[in-house]
């Protein structure tokens, strides 16, 4: 009788024991990249030697085991008006900044990483303006033309919070998807194309409407995804998290809203540079956001689009001088102990594989 009750108490204890949460499905970082400012604070206005590039850069294509810290640099930035009326002056050639050469280019496409061009930035917010209105769909052509001939992608940086033209960003990217279409399997790299949001959902509000509603689609991709861009400065783990937060929930109480974006569909940004000291994410991973927040950024569960968790990845800002003042990412401040530990930790690929599209 006693070794029947103590059979039925059992089976009464797991019958009423609350279950216990499934664990969160973590997903593997793809994307492990870098803005790169070069030595003139995102000018890139004179071409440089490999020598000279590589004395301030090496540790982009090596973390100290031969292995490279990122699978993606995004060379920032190229004005966008230069661009439209294809400007030749002391720091552009046909509208491309004199330091943004194919010789740089290959410095690291030869070892696996991919590159693209950033159009715009907050700089030349007007000059986006200008371009749009001037000729849209020949901005965009370009566009296609110059990534073509560098073998880069290209990345849209349109900063306009008030009244961006929308009309005309639409016109452009059909021009640029004209002439190179959609490729989900990203071999050919001129085909990437991606935009900048802001960190949350508060700021450039019409353009991650847009972007979100019409853009960023995993039914209908037209754009490869979108970084959510680094706040006026380092947040906090629970900051940036809340931030990226926003982008999966969406604002639907804004009017109109904004729908929610899938987590495949975006990268999260931090500073790996900013201010007069170096940071966590600069020399020391085990201390980094990028440590903090990993749990969330390879889990982070779909609320109201796509089917898979986890973002993209990370994207960091900004590599070599991205300011005046403050220190960069150039000897002795590199980055090995950050982003190049954090890309042996996650295990980032390189080259960078075929995104998820769902």
């Amino acid at each position: 009788m006693r070794r029947i009750l103590a059979v039925l108490a059992l089976v009464v204890t797991v019958l009423v024991a609350p279950a216990r949460p499934a664990a969160a499905a973590v997903t593997p970082l793809q994307v492990y990249g870098a803005w790169h400012c070069g030595n003139d604070f995102c000018t890139w206005g004179a071409a440089r030697t490999v020598a000279e590039f590589d004395a301030q850069n090496h540790w982009l294509v090596d973390r100290g085991d031969g292995r490279p810290s990122v699978n993606v640099v995004v060379l920032s930035f190229v004005d966008p008006l230069k661009l439209l009326r294809l400007t030749d002056d002391a720091t552009t050639v046909a509208g491309v900044p004199r330091g943004m050469t194919p010789e740089i280019v290959g410095y690291f496409t030869g070892r696996g990483i991919r590159v693209m061009l950033s159009i715009g930035g907050i700089t030349y917010t007007g000059a986006w303006n200008t371009a749009l209105a001037e000729d849209a769909a020949r901005l965009g052509r370009n566009a296609a033309a110059v990534a073509r001939r560098l073998g880069v992608g290209i990345e849209i940086d349109y900063e306009e919070n008030t009244a961006p033209n929308l009309t005309g960003l639409q016109a452009f990217i059909d021009a640029y998807r004209a002439a190179l279409p959609y490729d989900a399997t990203g071999a050919d790299p001129a085909a990437r194309l991606t935009i900048d949001v802001a960190a949350g959902d508060r700021y450039l509000i019409a353009l991650n409407r847009k972007a979100t509603a019409d853009w960023l689609r995993t039914d209908r991709p037209v754009l490869d995804y979108a970084n959510a861009m680094v706040p006026a400065k380092q947040p906090s783990a629970s900051a940036a998290v809340a931030n990226w937060q926003e982008h999966l929930d969406g604002k639907a109480q804004y009017a109109p809203p904004i729908p929610p974006l899938a987590p495949a569909k975006f990268t999260g940004g931090l500073y790996v540079a900013n201010g007069g000291r170096p940071l966590p994410e600069c020399t020391d991973f085990a201390s980094s956001l990028q440590r903090s927040t990993g749990t969330f950024v390879q889990s982070a569960a779909p609320h109201g689009a796509g089917t898979t968790a986890g973002l993209l990845g990370y994207m960091f800002w900004a590599a070599e001088r991205p300011a005046v003042r403050g220190i960069g990412t150039v000897p002795p401040n590199t980055c090995e102990g950050g982003m190049g530990a954090g890309a042996t930790a996650y295990q980032i690929p390189i080259p960078m594989p075929a995104l998820r599209q769902s």
